[in-house]
């Protein structure tokens, strides 16, 4: 997913000044990189260190990818080396991680794939923030007081992110939004009351393998993190990764069932949680589509949630 950012239309020589002027010394190949929707991204080289400049009008996301690399340092999340305001807006500089992007991997793939990113989503939940909220960087702002709030308001109008409306001009969009609801209250039950951490956007460009998937190779954007059932990031590769063969065929659903550091309780009702945490998924995309413009991507949600509610938990 990307967009036309604030940053994109900077003139390298522009960048490349300021960079110069930031390292004291001269930069070396200096390339756009593509991907993001919060942050324009450069790559370039000082010495032999290969480094990424991203530039956003946002500040809280950059304060969360700082505190992600504290927390969890055996995760590969880029160290953040230097971040404050530039160009208007704000700056972070970070290392650069090499790899291919998970969506990529080829089907022959899925495997290993399926291996390491099970891997991945153990370590995720096994971190330990410091804080019992659901939203658990001050960067955030104040947030839902539990899990069960956090997943309705998805479903609602927030301060710069205003779409019920444009809902209401669509009848056929809102009677699939009315049943997404209808069958989330219902589920809501089952959902339990936890705090594991949650990464909240994987996929979407945000992590690195290695060319044979067998290692994570880096982990991005920590902007949508929280708190709450470490189920919901499963549920997140499980609808999302229907669009590419390599992640469908991994079955992450099926590898977390199998986790050697789940117990019973921690698995209760989880086809119904991973179901609910689906339907949440799609019915909270439906605003972000309108009011992006993005139509072929509004079309596949309603195919993929039609296709979920009739299929059921």
């Amino acid at each position: 997913m990307s967009r036309t950012k604030p940053f994109d239309h900077l003139p390298p020589a522009r960048i490349g000044g300021w960079l110069e002027a930031k390292h004291g010394g001269k930069i070396e190949d200096l390339e756009p990189l593509s991907g993001g929707y919060w942050s324009s991204a450069f790559a370039y080289r000082v010495n032999e260190t290969a480094l990424v400049l991203r530039l956003s009008d946002g500040v809280e996301g950059f304060a969360m990818d700082a505190d992600a690399a504290a927390f969890a340092p055996h995760l590969p999340v880029p160290e953040m080396l230097d971040r404050g305001d530039a160009f208007g807006g704000h700056y972070a500089i970070t290392r650069r991680h090499h790899g291919m992007i998970l969506e990529d991997t080829p089907v022959e793939l899925a495997e290993p794939l399926a291996r390491t990113l099970a891997g991945l989503l153990a370590k995720i939940r096994r971190v330990a923030t410091g804080s019992d909220a659901v939203y658990w960087s001050e960067a955030a702002g104040e947030g839902p007081a539990d899990w069960h709030e956090l997943l309705r308001a998805g479903l609602e109008d927030r301060p710069g992110a205003r779409w019920r409306g444009e809902l209401e001009r669509h009848p056929d969009l809102t009677r699939l939004f009315t049943a997404c609801r209808r069958q989330i209250e219902e589920l809501l039950p089952v959902c339990p009351e936890r705090r594991d951490l949650i990464h909240g956007d994987l996929l979407h460009r945000n992590v690195l393998v290695t060319e044979d998937a067998t290692a994570m190779t880096g982990l991005f954007s920590w902007k949508c993190s929280l708190q709450g059932d470490f189920l919901y990031d499963v549920a997140w590769c499980s609808f999302w990764g229907a669009r590419y063969p390599a992640l469908a065929a991994a079955d992450m659903f099926e590898r977390v069932l199998a986790a050697d550091d789940l117990d019973a309780r921690d698995l209760a009702d989880a086809a119904l949680r991973h179901y609910c945490y689906q339907v949440q998924i799609a019915a909270s995309h439906f605003g972000w589509y309108l009011r992006t413009g993005e139509q072929d991507e509004l079309a596949w949600l309603v195919r993929k949630t039609d296709e979920l509610l009739k299929r059921g938990p």
